[in-house]
């Protein structure tokens, strides 16, 4: 059987002769490689086990040509994605397919780790020394002096000197066989497709990480007819790209890869602790409130002030419930004293998206957060913030309740500051009704299961922050 697929679906509906062309430009080199790549797998035999990750760029429809397994990594990153591949399933044949924007530029970083790692994966890496799908930009292969879309008088010493990424690989421990090759005639043809079966079968014998990059032709950006461009190729790139292998040094043992991940609930469960019984539950059903089935509370406040512990039990006690719900936190800088917070996210069915841009439940732990998130609530919904330290609330959106809670004095009186953020879990609780009170407490409960002595203080927290918000001044902004 075929390694391509009977008809190319990338255009037209495949009707008629575009049916069995690609998308490519005439005398494009991708084309090519892509016949010697699917040789080469029907050659090895492997076409049922083979993983082709195509990223952003020309190469991004390699899944509309080969009947392979097929995932499309974002730009840059399609060596993580192949590792990844090739860690869940060891025996799988996982080839990354990238340009030279791709893979010198935005993911120069991937293909440095991946290849000094060694992990039995094949890079076809194609050199047009552009960036041929986005506009014709200067790439990181670009040559000296040659024209592009942001260097229209050349490349200079300012921008550096072309990338030789054959040598930079060969310079790592990691890689076990790399070669560079070209396509501007029939002899390099062949050592083309010779390099790139060597470089899948390598991985099939599981010796080791190899690439291969390929000088490959761009007559739409050079302004050229094919024949020229090959020419130009072979004028112009070959003394500054030469040809050749790069680094053989396959060894005789296959490289030690671990034995494929677990995919069986239990031993997942064992591993980390948890037991077959579910949590007891004490909703009656989703949440009922003016936000529909898909709910946005964002906790914000300085580093120490607890917000993404917070936040955690809140999803943990969503979970609990039986409903999907997400985390996730922000630190960066601020977190030094300005505003780090987390995103809550809690659905009757599925998140489709983590993030809170404008929640529908704030709630600010100091003044910078409810400065920088409060005009972001929704119309109707509610802020809940630390009256201990904030004096003024801005305008907020209208409709939206501003409840007063002092967090932070109800924890010093409790005699630990710590707990302000279960205080402003019975603020929140209170102040929205998002679940029972005993939904909230059975998380606490759980997160403090081994620190059983803690759980009183923060029962009390919890309940002194019911109180509070239950009797606070309530304003509308």
């Amino acid at each position: 059987m075929s390694v391509f697929y009977d008809r190319f679906e990338r255009h037209d509906h495949a009707e008629g002769l575009k049916g069995q062309s690609t998308h490519y430009c005439p005398g494009c080199g991708h084309g090519l490689v892509h016949k010697y790549i699917a040789d080469a797998i029907e050659e090895l035999g492997v076409q049922d086990r083979t993983i082709a990750i195509s990223p952003v760029g020309c190469s991004v429809f390699l899944y509309y040509y080969l009947d392979v397994g097929n995932s499309q990594a974002a730009h840059g990153r399609a060596p993580a994605v192949a590792l990844g591949h090739k860690l869940a399933n060891p025996e799988s044949i996982v080839l990354s397919y990238q340009g030279d924007g791709d893979l010198a530029s935005i993911g120069l970083a991937e293909i440095m780790s991946v290849a000094q790692l060694g992990v039995p994966i094949t890079v076809v890496f194609i050199n047009n020394a552009v960036y041929g799908m986005t506009g014709g930009q200067m790439a990181p292969t670009t040559l000296m002096g040659q024209k592009t879309t942001t260097s229209p008088y050349g490349r200079t010493r300012f921008t550096g000197a072309p990338m030789k990424v054959a040598e930079l690989m060969a310079a790592l421990d990691g890689p076990v066989y790399v070669e560079r090759v070209a396509l501007f005639d029939a002899k390099r043809r062949v050592k083309a497709a010779k390099a790139i079966k060597k470089g899948l079968r390598l991985q099939v014998e599981s010796k080791g990480f190899s690439l291969i990059e390929v000088l490959a032709e761009c007559p739409t950006h050079l302004k050229m007819t094919p024949l020229e461009a090959e020419k130009w190729v072979k004028e112009q790139m070959l003394p500054v790209f030469p040809l050749g292998v790069k680094k053989d040094a396959v060894p005789d043992e296959s490289w030690p890869l671990p034995p494929p991940p677990s995919f069986v609930p239990e031993s997942v469960t064992e591993v980390i602790g948890a037991t077959g019984e579910g949590a007891e539950r004490f909703c009656d059903g989703f949440p009922q409130t003016p936000y529909g089935k898909d709910i946005a509370i964002k906790l914000a406040g300085a580093g120490g002030d607890g917000a993404q512990t917070a936040a955690l039990l809140l999803t943990r006690a969503a979970i609990n419930e039986g409903f999907d719900s997400t985390h996730i936190p922000s630190y960066g800088p601020e977190s030094r004293g300005g505003t780090s917070y987390a995103d809550v996210r809690i659905a009757e069915d599925e998140v489709l998206s983590p993030a809170a841009p404008e929640p529908h439940v704030l709630v600010a732990f100091n003044a910078p957060s409810l400065a920088k998130f409060g005009p972001h609530v929704v119309e109707g919904g509610v802020v809940v913030y630390d009256s201990s330290v904030i004096a003024e609330v801005p305008p907020l959106p209208s409709g939206v309740r501003a409840i007063p809670v002092p967090l932070a004095q109800i924890a010093v009186d409790l005699g630990k500051v710590i707990v302000k953020n279960v205080v402003a879990l019975g603020a929140l609780q209170e102040a929205t009704q998002l679940f029972p009170k005993e939904t909230l407490l059975g998380a606490i409960r759980q997160a403090l299961s081994q620190k059983c002595a803690l759980i009183p203080m923060n029962e009390e927290a919890f309940g002194w922050g019911v109180k509070y918000a239950a009797t606070a001044g309530e304003g509308d902004s």
